[in-house]
């Protein structure tokens, strides 16, 4: 059995409370989220970070191929959340009210206990097309809200839902959590989050999860 596309046709902004369309509402968290970006990022000076940074960080090369995977979490995200959109309101719902979680969590931590990260090299051990990229994201993604990371907790929340999707094949379940382990690792060697960044971002996971699959969406086979 196939997923069918969900008809958008009928959707009027004043019909949005209906069922078929409520779900909607949840795209709501990534006005929040990147409303908090700009103020955090902008308003939170990075003397008044704590500097994030553990003995495993100093262990760790750069490498700019992990690039391929750090980048590759922009289309992961935003395919995972369009193609349910598009296609699964349920496993949709799901997966915004995890990365809510996590980013509210988040958002939180940065204005209350900001911090920022240092391990940037300060030139590149080689000059190619990935460390001209790298260069330009360094260029306007500041290094601070970094603890925890949402790199690391959308990714993790992306491999939740994805392991329970009763449609996804072993095989596209077996790739995903391959790429989801890359993204986590890549983060670090790319140089924009230390390995206490990784770490801090599991038990968010924690709570998104429980707060997702048990009060939120509760398995109802098991009432």
């Amino acid at each position: 059995m196939k997923r069918q596309r969900i008809d958008y046709s009928g959707f009027r902004l004043s019909r949005i409370n209906e069922p078929q369309f409520r779900h909607l509402k949840l795209l709501w968290g990534w006005v929040f989220y990147f409303v908090m970006y700009f103020l955090t990022e902008n308003l939170i000076p990075p003397e008044r970070c704590h500097v994030m940074h553990c003995a495993l960080d100093d262990l760790i090369p750069f490498n700019e191929f992990f690039l391929i995977f750090y980048a590759g979490w922009y289309f992961l995200v935003l395919g995972f959340v369009l193609y349910y959109l598009l296609y699964d309101a349920e496993q949709f719902s799901r997966l915004q009210v995890f990365i809510i979680v996590t980013q509210v969590v988040a958002m939180a931590i940065y204005i209350i206990w900001p911090s920022r990260q240092d391990l940037r090299p300060a030139v590149f051990p080689r000059q190619n097309i990935l460390t001209a990229l790298m260069g330009y994201i360094y260029s306007f993604d500041t290094s601070t809200g970094v603890c925890p990371s949402l790199h690391v907790a959308y990714s993790l929340g992306i491999l939740s839902v994805g392991l329970k999707d009763r449609f996804m094949p072993v095989w596209g379940k077996a790739l995903l959590t391959f790429f989801v382990l890359m993204v986590c690792v890549a983060v670090c060697f790319v140089k924009q989050h230390s390995v206490l960044d990784v770490l801090a971002a599991l038990p968010v996971c924690l709570l998104a999860e429980y707060l997702t699959f048990h009060v939120v969406f509760p398995d109802k086979t098991k009432a």
